[in-house]
């Protein structure tokens, strides 16, 4: 089997192997005896493991024969009977580890806007990337189920009302742990103890965000420097946008009254890819409606936007009085390898999009480390060094020394 395959080659009791090993060995031994298909970001973490061992030329190779291999396993295991009925589920259950995940950011995110020392910080930011680890990997594995369905031609049907604990519902495959055995939320396992929980593999064991959050500037937010152009409001909503926005929320709650988590969750997908400027009066709406957690969800969806568009998302959303919002989204919206954002102030710029590339690039100097702020510039150093450099000043004096001494270690200079 190419998974037994695969873990023969690697260290099992090291880098994510060994993560998976101790936070699920069921759901590890699950897939590695062929009852379960692991999810594909899970193939991908081991293969990370390849490269580490092996080095990344043939993780390079290996990962296409695992694509191609996890391709054809995926489509025998959703065709056999109850295979479409059994996708349903997994959405069902994913979309509610999303939410867990969800809710353990933002109760993260208080906790390190509270933290006035660095010691107080550093636990809370260990927790934020395995939180953040979480959540990426439900929302990966929500979108996979999806595409897995839409190849059944399952997403127009209503599906079931989710199965008793016990049942298929509850027998993730690894990592994700059933929910019976969770100390604690977590799209990849069952919870660690608090006083046991190691750094992901794959994230810096640096601080992943600094105690003093973003504060966006420009767009409406205070602080906007005064020669960057000012973003224009956003339409007001016509009454056929609002009665859309109407039919969503009516259309989220019979779901949830039925219990159909799946469902919910698409809609909400569906929404954050509309209108920015019809999202304030859908989070409206969807207070109004009691279902606060929704919106919660639907601002993570759209902070997985291209930058580009978050900005636009939060420019509205400042715009109609919801600060906090704003602000959450873009640091949420941040959160992506530095030479992401690079690319995307860089492009932002160059299409004279000033006020947009100013606002991304605040809000990522502002909640990532020196060193990721740095490392945002290495794509296009000339242009991008002093975007940065002047970022950091106008956070703080010691945030633009910090990053000025990160660019000079990075062998880029202002």
């Amino acid at each position: 089997m190419y998974l037994r395959g695969l873990t023969a080659r690697i260290d099992q009791g090291a880098g994510w192997c060994g993560v998976f090993w101790q936070r699920d060995p069921e759901g590890m031994t699950a897939c590695l005896d062929g009852r379960e298909v692991p999810p594909w970001d899970v193939v991908e973490a081991l293969l990370q493991d390849l490269a580490a061992a092996h080095g990344p030329e043939r993780a390079t190779w290996e990962t296409g024969r695992a694509r191609a291999l996890y391709r054809a396993s995926v489509r025998v295991h959703d065709a056999v009977p109850g295979g479409r009925e059994a996708l349903v589920d997994r959405i069902d259950v994913m979309a509610r580890e999303q939410r867990g995940a969800t809710d353990r950011l933002r109760e993260l995110a208080g906790r390190l806007d509270a933290a006035t020392t660095r010691e107080d910080a550093e636990p809370v930011q260990r927790d934020l990337a395995w939180a953040r680890d979480d959540y990426d990997r439900a929302t990966a594995r929500v979108a996979e189920l999806r595409s897995r369905l839409a190849d059944l031609g399952g997403p127009e049907a209503a599906p079931p009302a989710p199965r008793t604990r016990g049942g298929r519902a509850d027998a993730s495959p690894a990592p994700a742990a059933p929910a019976k055995k969770r100390k604690r939320g977590g799209a990849r396992f069952a919870g660690l103890p608090e006083d046991d929980t190691p750094v992901p593999p794959d994230q810096p064991s640096t601080p992943v965000a600094e105690p003093d959050v973003a504060t966006p500037r420009g767009a409406r937010f205070a602080g906007a420097e005064q020669d960057v152009p000012v973003a224009p409001a956003p339409p007001q909503v016509d009454s056929t946008a609002r009665a859309h926005i109407a039919a969503t929320v009516h259309t989220l709650v019979r779901h949830r009254t039925e219990g159909r988590s799946g469902d919910a969750h698409i809609v909400l997908v569906d929404a954050a890819h509309g209108p920015a400027a019809h999202l304030p009066p859908l989070a409206a709406e969807l207070h109004r409606a009691g279902l606060g957690a929704d919106w919660a969800t639907l601002l993570w969806e759209a902070a997985s936007l291209p930058p580009g568009r978050v900005v636009a998302v939060a420019d509205a959303l400042a715009a109609a009085g919801r600060d906090a919002d704003a602000r959450q989204l873009l640091r949420q919206g941040v959160a992506r390898p530095p030479a992401e954002i690079g690319d995307a102030v860089g492009l932002l710029h160059a299409d004279g999009r000033r006020r947009e590339a100013q606002t991304l690039l605040d809000a990522y100097v502002r909640s990532r480390t020196p060193e990721e702020a740095a490392r945002s510039a290495e794509g296009d150093p000339g242009r991008l060094v002093p975007l940065v450099a002047e970022a950091a000043r106008a956070v703080s004096g010691e945030r633009y020394r910090d990053v000025l001494h990160a660019l000079r270690v990075a062998g880029l200079t202002v």
